[in-house]
């Protein structure tokens, strides 16, 4: 067995602390202060946010904001497109299921992520040339 106590840990703002990871969940504390966001995103596993202290704002693509405290419970779909703007200075419980979640690199080979890094390199190349127009770049 293996406990913490949430509401004594010494976090910095934005820096989440990995309380414990496996095959099965990822268990993470969070603190944000008053004002900070994590700006809308997404992840690959299923979330559950747990509102430790403070308030938050909770919004998602799919469904309207969602306003509250410590006791709050927002879950997430996996790749649900979502925000997190803390209204108050807040603490957060975020827990994560299966970990790493189908697509998230953790879970991919080397090959699949030397794939993905060309793909993404291809991509922001074409997105580069369209900007300028059509026109390659000089050299």
């Amino acid at each position: 067995m293996k406990s913490w106590d949430l509401g004594a840990l010494d976090l910095k703002p934005r820096l989440p602390e990995i309380l414990s990871s496996s095959d099965d969940a990822r268990a993470v504390v969070l603190d944000l202060a008053a004002g900070e966001a994590l700006n809308d995103h997404e992840v690959h596993e299923r979330a559950w946010i747990v509102v430790l202290g403070g308030e938050v704002e909770v919004s998602s693509a799919g469904s309207g904001p969602v306003r509250g405290g410590a006791g709050l419970l927002v879950e997430l779909a996996p790749s649900e497109r979502h925000e997190v703007v803390a209204l108050q200075a807040a603490r957060l419980l975020l827990l994560l299921t299966p970990w790493p979640g189908p697509g998230h690199p953790g879970a991919m080979t080397i090959t699949q992520k030397l794939y993905a890094r060309r793909h993404a390199a291809k991509m922001a190349g074409a997105a580069q040339d369209a900007a300028r127009g059509g026109q390659p770049a000089q050299q």
